[in-house]
């Protein structure tokens, strides 16, 4: 992106409206949350209970929830247009060069061959274009005959779809499943003129792909990385403290973070709401079968010393196997949970959760999605590996450290 766009990206961004609340989330449009309860109610639990063993991925199945993860708002245009009114937002003051610049994505496949050489991309009008056309990734808006938006609402596919960059940065074919790690959440959500001046600070300091998805719930401010949502086929539990199975977290992020019209039930965190119809329990099952089909892409040939990963791969053996389990990766699977002090990890975020501790996180596209640890404390894979040298008394050498990351490279 040139220098006369992002400084076009700056003068926006500083508008009196703005996307502030585009991208919240994970964080300011749940209900008010509290409570300490021991465990999800039994009503959620069979509601979005994952099987590894057993589900049924039918094409059609899986087709319909490639929809729901793109397409579906659960009704949530009910909170942004009619009481957020992000659709006056969005068309008086949101041109495509901000919206590039805080991480949202075009689909380049739904564009007319040539239709950026001939639009004005520090325009809003032309940000409405793209709307009407079904083009930016995660949002869906009804345009009337008028170019007025008149319903606005998010999808899952906001902050866990990016593209390929073909076309431009920002603007290129889908990639379901792979993180949006250009995604500012943190720095959108500061723009909003409600917010005091302690709370800006701390969205201020997340940086891109980064969010804390209990800041709203204690207050507290240890960030997490957006993880992938491929290679989940016989993962037991998505997020890092394994809070729950992915139908689990799907049905927790609709409803009180999308702000979704359904139900949601856990005690441990003090929810229970129920709504009238319900719009997400049903599409659950179809939206999971398609996250399980989102294979792990493959590292670049080329990208990693096939040689030097074959000795890692005996070194992983002997020092990182008994973990990163199998092909899933993490010995999660068996309900095992790590204390930070184990791994050496930062405590901070476990200590706000239920469970008290982290999941080993499988081991899936690392060449792909840096940076790594829950926290994104470690950039490149030869810190991880120097700090599991350090932390677990491996004795690797220089020389064998290399060859452990070139078959993490390879994975």
């Amino acid at each position: 992106m040139g220098a006369e766009m992002k400084h076009s990206a700056a003068r926006a961004l500083h508008k009196g409206n703005s996307i502030a609340t585009l991208a919240i989330v994970a964080l300011m449009t749940g209900a008010a949350l509290g409570g300490c309860g021991e465990r999800a109610s039994e009503e959620t639990q069979s509601a979005t209970g994952d099987s590894l063993a057993t589900e049924e991925t039918s094409s059609d199945l899986v087709a319909e929830g490639q929809r729901i993860f793109r397409y579906d708002t659960f009704g949530n245009e009910k909170f942004w247009t009619d009481t957020l009114r992000m659709n006056e937002v969005v068309e008086q003051n949101v041109d495509p060069t901000t919206a590039l610049t805080v991480g949202l994505k075009v689909d380049a496949d739904v564009l007319p061959p040539g239709i950026l050489e001939q639009v004005d991309l520090t325009s809003p009008a032309t940000t409405v274009a793209l709307l009407k056309m079904n083009a930016v990734v995660g949002i869906q808006a009804t345009v009337d005959e008028n170019d007025h938006i008149t319903r606005l609402g998010i999808t899952c596919a906001l902050c866990h779809s990016t593209v390929d960059n073909s076309v431009m940065p920002g603007i290129g074919r889908r990639m379901d499943g792979w993180p949006n790690r250009d995604l500012n959440v943190g720095a959108i959500i500061a723009l909003s003129p409600a917010l005091p001046a302690d709370k800006r600070a701390v969205y201020e300091s997340w940086g891109p792909g980064m969010y804390d998805p209990r800041f709203n719930l204690d207050g507290m401010n240890t960030p997490l990385v957006l993880p992938p949502a491929y290679g989940l086929a016989e993962v037991k539990n998505e997020t890092y403290t394994a809070e729950g199975p992915i139908s689990y977290w799907n049905a927790y992020v609709a409803v009180t973070q999308m702000h979704g019209q359904g139900n949601f039930s856990d005690e441990r965190l003090g929810i229970d709401v129920r709504q009238s119809p319900d719009l997400v329990t049903s599409k659950l099952p179809a939206l999971r079968a398609y996250q399980h089909s989102l294979p792990t892409p493959p590292p670049p040939a080329g990208s990693f010393d096939t040689a030097a990963a074959e000795r890692g791969r005996a070194l992983f053996d002997r020092t990182c196997a008994s973990c990163h389990v199998g092909a899933t990766g993490t010995d999660n699977n068996s309900g095992t949970l790590h204390a930070a002090a184990e791994t050496g990890v930062d405590g901070a975020y476990a200590a706000r959760t239920a469970n008290k501790a982290y999941r080993t996180t499988p081991l899936r596209a690392l060449w792909q999605h840096p940076p790594y640890f829950h926290d994104g404390s470690s950039t490149t894979l030869a810190e991880v590996v120097r700090h599991y040298n350090r932390v677990l008394t491996l004795d690797l050498t220089a020389e064998q450290q290399g060859e452990l990351v070139e078959f993490l490279k390879s994975l």
